[in-house]
């Protein structure tokens, strides 16, 4: 019994000494971590106005949508605005000109006319002579819903052109909780949508009296005839460019959905890509929009293709789709009315898409671009991977695939299938 009574007691003092030691280091104890956030620099609407021009080419640093017109590669910079680069020789592409547009993501092209978004307006630029660009109108407040995350409000009477990133680092006794910090008083430099339209999508087979630029297939932006249509997080939104140079707002639609992502022209359809399916709309009036058929799939991200009587989807995880789903799945388009699932094949992270004749490329993040003979739907067969690139989105156009890559803007040959190698490259600057 005393045996039992001595351990216990020693058991007691061992533990009084080490409340007591942790005490004295709790008291003592400091921990250092450290954070970023990001500054917004401003300037007023007349300064931001003014600058909306060409100038010197500058090195591309966050490459975002594409649009190819003619001899020329116009190439966002994330909200920052557009290079324009002369692709005469795709082996020899020359960063020209960049047009600055500040919370620039998206463009489209008809003619020698560029739409492009300047945050909540829309800018229209002549571009008969694109190292001398001409801004031919200034639409304000269009797109109204475009709003900054993690609660932050921006001074509404002026515009961000840039952000200063700054790094801090903090001591705290260890008594307190630590603290993740992604911004301090001003947000990482990333903006979310709530009713915003941006991009460009494929050529169509309407009748044009211009051309209309390709882009690709993460497009919120595209043009049929004389209109031009976008996307935001919940509506479909009609311009109507009968009058080139002077864009008119004829409609908007609720498309019913809060998560529309992508837009493509399709014969005398529109294909809405949302986060858990796909919508049809028949433009044969094209001021009314009307939905004709539907198909659903998993939450996921979704860009979405068409050629002939199919529709290609591809699925993606990501922040901002949640879904657990990597796939691309094929429909059978019939009358539209009703797509039909015919095939799923498994993918790492597939983002953007495009078809010509019977090549399929899929941009498939990180595991790099690939390209399949879609001869028959039910059995892809994959052709070439380039698995050394981090890949967003893909034009294939002319025996020409421009492919939007996380480290720059690639250009492959596709001439013989068997034979599909890269051929420039412009780079990311300090890269």
């Amino acid at each position: 019994m005393k045996k039992y009574i001595h351990i216990s007691l020693s058991i007691f003092s061992l533990v009084l000494v080490i409340i007591f030691l942790g005490s004295c280091v709790k008291d003592t104890c400091k921990q250092t971590y450290t954070y970023s956030y990001y500054i917004p620099v401003y300037k007023t609407t007349a300064e931001v106005k003014a600058g909306i021009k060409s100038s010197t080419a500058r090195e591309v640093e966050n490459p975002g949508k594409i649009v190819l017109l003619g001899n020329y590669i116009f190439l966002n910079e994330v909200d920052k605005g557009i290079h324009v680069i002369d692709n005469r020789n795709p082996a020899l592409p020359r960063n020209a000109a960049f047009i600055s547009i500040p919370g620039n993501m998206d463009l489209a092209v008809k003619g020698n006319i560029l739409y492009a978004d300047l945050y909540t307006d829309l800018v229209t630029l002549d571009i008969s002579d694109p190292l001398n660009v001409v801004v031919k109108k200034y639409d304000e407040g269009v797109f109204p819903f475009r709003t900054y995350g993690n609660g932050f409000y921006n001074d509404s009477t002026k515009i961000i052109t840039n952000w200063i990133k700054r790094d801090r680092v903090m001591t705290q006794d260890c008594s307190q909780p630590l603290i993740g910090y992604d911004y301090a008083g001003s947000p990482m430099p990333q903006s979310f949508y709530s009713d915003y339209s941006s991009a460009s999508s494929p050529g169509n087979t309407m009748n044009s009296s211009s051309p209309i630029g390709k882009g690709g297939s993460m497009a919120r932006f595209t043009i049929v005839g004389n209109s031009l249509y976008t996307v935001s997080n919940t509506d479909l939104n009609v311009f109507n460019i009968s009058v080139p140079n002077n864009p008119v707002y004829d409609a908007k639609i609720n498309v019913g959905t809060w998560n529309v992502e992508t837009i493509f022209p399709f014969k005398d359809k529109l294909l809405i890509g949302t986060q858990n399916g796909m919508l049809v709309y028949n433009i044969n009036n094209p001021g009314s929009p009307a939905l004709v058929g539907q198909f659903s799939h998993v939450q996921s991200c979704d860009p979405v293709i068409a050629d002939g009587d199919y529709a290609y989807v591809t699925l993606r995880t990501g922040t901002a789709c949640f879904g657990n789903t990597n796939a691309l799945q094929i429909l059978k388009l019939n009358s539209f009315t009703d797509p039909q699932l015919l095939q799923t094949y498994s993918f790492t992270n597939p983002h953007g898409l495009s078809k010509d004749g019977k090549l399929l490329f899929i941009c498939d993040g990180n595991d790099g671009l690939k390209i399949y003979d879609a001869t028959d739907i039910n059995n892809l067969k994959l052709i070439k991977q380039f698995s050394d690139i981090e890949t967003y989105d893909v034009i294939a156009y002319n025996y020409i695939a421009l492919v939007v890559a996380k480290d720059g803007l690639y250009q492959f040959d596709y001439s013989n299938e068997n034979n599909i190698h890269a051929i420039s490259k412009i780079g990311i600057a300090n890269q």
